[in-house]
């Protein structure tokens, strides 16, 4: 048996559709009721047993590991999650999962985490997901920590947020300032693939993996390309980062569910970058290029409707 948890997420839904498309068993731990066996459009493949419970209820955690060989661990608050949620969900339900889990005896703990996660680093996201992987580490778990890039896909929330944004002006992107940070994007499959071949991997147990796409861009250019692809040009307008944040802090203020937050200058403020030739190396897994693979679902979306649509939201939901 397979736990995911987070499994309403972008990663957690995609990799439970792997597994069990390839015949594993899954349970999904959720973090809110998920009961959607009669819909139209199910959340999960019948197959999957599915729990709802929080991280920090022990007989919720008891129950999902029961009979566990394998957890991936991927619930968290890195998007919409303020600081307390950060501590609470991050750190407090990591010291919690990995307890159950040595309870429970499991094989291997995976984890997903950031470039540039360091327990020292002076930006909240980053340092969080460094306190994560030190508690990972010394769980006396086998664990297997992976470092990704930024992740793009259909459902992403960084780069369709980015387009949404785009349309929220007619005239001019407010960028913070030159965006010269490298990013390392990865496509949503190449990352999901890598998770799967993790479990069949012995030299990835006891390691940290810092993976990424085919390419590095800047941000600058990200924001170029998705310009481009989804035909939306606009005036690109350097902000110093600090008054960009505040900008944002304020707009959260209104609009609780504002597609950017804090956490995204948090990944901009400096290189995010993994070696090139990494996934391929460690996976055989040769990674999709940024703008070819966005191309095929960006082009023509509706855009204005999906922002209008976020904006209606009380708030995102913390898994």
């Amino acid at each position: 048996m397979i736990l995911v948890t987070g499994a309403t997420g972008l990663v957690g839904r995609t990799l439970v559709q792997r597994l069990t498309s390839e015949g594993h068993p899954v349970r999904a731990l959720t973090s809110t009721a998920v009961s959607q066996r009669d819909s139209k459009h199910p959340l999960f493949p019948e197959s999957v047993q599915i729990l709802s419970g929080s991280l920090h209820n022990e007989q919720t955690l008891h129950q999902a590991m029961t009979g566990v060989h394998t957890v991936f661990h991927l619930a968290g608050a890195q998007w919409w999650g303020r600081r307390r949620d950060l501590d609470y969900v991050d750190l407090k339900g990591t010291g919690n999962i990995i307890a159950a889990a040595r309870s429970a005896r499991i094989g291997r703990l995976v984890v997903m985490s950031h470039l540039g996660a360091a327990p020292s680093s002076a930006f909240l996201l980053l340092r969080a997901k460094g306190q994560v992987e030190d508690q990972v580490r010394a769980s006396g778990l086998a664990y297997t920590i992976f470092r990704s890039g930024v992740v793009f896909g259909p459902e992403d929330v960084f780069v369709n947020g980015l387009a949404m944004v785009l349309r929220a002006n007619p005239a001019i992107f407010l960028q913070p300032g030159q965006g010269e940070g490298l990013l390392h994007p990865i496509y949503i499959k190449d990352l999901i693939e890598a998770l799967v071949r993790s479990m069949e991997t012995l030299n990835t147990v006891d390691q940290t993996l810092e993976i990424g796409g085919p390419e590095y861009m800047s941000f600058n250019e990200m924001v170029r390309t998705v310009m481009r692809v989804t035909q939306t040009p606009r005036s690109i307008v350097p902000v110093p980062p600090y008054m960009l944040r505040a900008y944002t802090s304020l707009l959260q203020r209104l609009f609780p569910a504002w597609p950017i937050t804090s956490q995204w200058f948090d990944i901009l403020a400096s290189n995010r970058t993994a070696p090139m030739g990494n996934l391929y190396d460690l996976f055989g897994i040769r990674p999709v290029r940024f703008e070819d693979t966005i191309t095929t679902y960006m082009r023509g979306r509706h855009y204005t409707r999906e922002l209008m649509r976020n904006l209606l939201r009380r708030r995102h939901r913390i898994a």
